[in-house]
């Protein structure tokens, strides 16, 4: 059963206080932490109960499932910001540099190239977060740890300043705090600002560990719809 738009309101509210919480006890400016709400697997009506009570950065896995919901809200509301946090097919590029504001999830380079492309295409590029699979684990999206160094060098002589950062999804039932201090130093490496990690689950601890954005779904929206599968 979806959240009524009290309810998502009121468990905005919530995290909203602890990032807050989180970010003063790890003494960074209160700025320092932007609040990305995953609204995957959830209809637009979720995501308009959230945009009425303040959030304007949400997540979406899938780019078919975005393009369904978030034109017409950006109607509505033009400072809406779409970011795409799924593992992204290269035949999906053209689709997502078109609807998004920032890609979380580049990780290879023939999703490059395809990005590159589309981008020419459509006449602009939104902003670019390379995925590190910091548990380099073979079921997942990322590019591996010993790969990802030369990936982001790669990545940063292509596309310059549109490649703001980097996000990871630790390990199931790991341990997160060595994931995102390794993504950490990983971006200080680089010079890069943006450091995209921690979830519903341990969102606090990335935020002790520096993360700048905090991806949070159930936390905010609930649990998935039943029948729908996926973490």
């Amino acid at each position: 059963m979806e959240m009524a738009a009290t309810d998502i309101g009121e468990a905005l509210d919530e995290v909203r206080g602890q990032i807050e919480k989180a970010v003063q006890t790890a003494g960074r400016p209160s700025d320092a932490v932007t609040l990305v709400a995953v609204s995957k697997f959830h209809p637009a009506a979720a995501v308009e109960a959230a945009l009425r009570a303040g959030q304007r950065v949400f997540g979406e896995n899938r780019v078919q499932e975005a393009a369904e919901k978030f034109p017409r809200l950006r109607e509505q509301y033009p400072d809406l910001r779409l970011h795409l946090i799924g593992g992204l097919q290269t035949n999906k590029a053209r689709e997502a540099v078109r609807i998004a504001d920032m890609i979380e999830s580049l990780d290879r380079p023939t999703l490059s190239d395809a990005l590159a492309k589309a981008a020419d295409q459509e006449g602009r590029m939104p902003d670019l977060l390379v995925e590190v699979n910091t548990g380099d684990e073979p079921q997942k999206f990322g590019v591996p740890r010993e790969k990802a160094d030369e990936f982001i060098r790669q990545s940063r002589t292509r596309f310059g300043e549109k490649l703001r950062g980097l996000m990871c999804i630790p390990p199931a039932g790991e341990d997160p705090v060595p994931h995102f201090r390794f993504l950490r130093s990983l971006a200080d490496q680089h010079g890069l600002p943006v450091r995209s990690m921690g979830m519903s689950a341990d969102y606090p601890l990335a935020i002790a560990e520096g993360a700048t954005l905090v991806r949070v779904g159930t936390a905010i929206f609930g649990a998935r719809p039943a029948g729908v599968a996926g973490d």
